[in-house]
């Protein structure tokens, strides 16, 4: 097992408690997801290893009550939730493709259902808030989770997206000020903790009955219709935008 974050006392305390659990400690691979050569840096890292892949969990998120961008002049919120998923997958799907049989769990919400994607405007320059952002950038997770199914249909790996629910966490912790205390105070006791909520990632990841499983939208350990829009063609057109924006050849 392979743990992968931004701060490395969060990392090294995960860590811990993993071990604590499971009698086993994962390694650790350090990558701000907010840049695109930390991304590279920690595929080739792990590439490198020449160990087998045989489950991808892509579990990264953020919400920014203010339109931030990152050092590549991407929205902040997009490219972290979403494009940083993108990325890692394509940088990896070779290793997975050789490890067959494989998964890829990829977490969304069932925000994405409030939301619209704009291809013209990714970057939210024309209007943004803050749910707006988180919704549109789980919406694309549920697109690319489709299109990358679809593209990875009799390979023996599959691709799937999950909504976890509610969930204690400290997603809100990177914004300034008292309604950023707010927010966390409220996620921190107001919702169910980390263990409750990622039951359903897990199944998805390591269950037999899941085998050869591919392209659904889970919660709550069931599998239910996404909201994808009328548009049949979005995916492939977010997925070649994706491949753009991070130099990847994603196929």
């Amino acid at each position: 097992m392979v743990l992968l974050g931004r701060s490395p006392e969060r990392c090294r305390e995960t860590r811990e408690l993993i071990a604590q659990e499971c009698g086993r400690a994962p390694d650790l691979l350090l990558c701000d997801l907010g840049q695109r050569d930390e991304i590279d840096r920690a595929a080739q890292t792990w590439l490198a290893l020449g160990r087998p892949l045989h489950v991808l969990i892509n579990n990264a998120g953020l919400v920014n009550l203010r339109r931030r961008l990152t050092e590549d002049g991407l929205e902040q919120t997009f490219a972290v939730n979403y494009l940083a998923h993108f990325q890692l997958t394509a940088r990896l799907l070779p290793r997975l493709h050789e490890s067959a049989p494989a998964r890829i769990v990829n977490v969304s919400s069932d925000t994405h259902r409030i939301a619209s994607l704009d291809l013209d405007d990714l970057a939210a320059r024309r209007r943004y808030s803050m749910m707006g952002a988180y919704a549109r950038s789980k919406l694309a997770i549920v697109h690319f989770t489709l299109e990358l199914a679809r593209r990875l249909r009799g390979s023996g790996v599959t691709a799937n997206a999950v909504d976890p629910g509610p969930v204690e966490s400290r997603i809100g912790q990177n914004n300034p000020g008292r309604a950023a205390d707010l927010l966390t105070l409220v996620m921190r006791h107001g919702f169910p903790d980390a263990d409750w909520a990622a039951r359903t990632a897990v199944w998805l990841a390591a269950s037999p009955e899941l085998e050869g499983q591919s392209g659904g939208y889970y919660k709550y350990g069931r599998r239910r219709p996404p909201r994808t829009g009328r548009d049949p063609d979005l995916g492939r057109r977010l997925w070649e935008l994706s491949a753009a924006l991070t130099s990847s050849s994603c196929t």
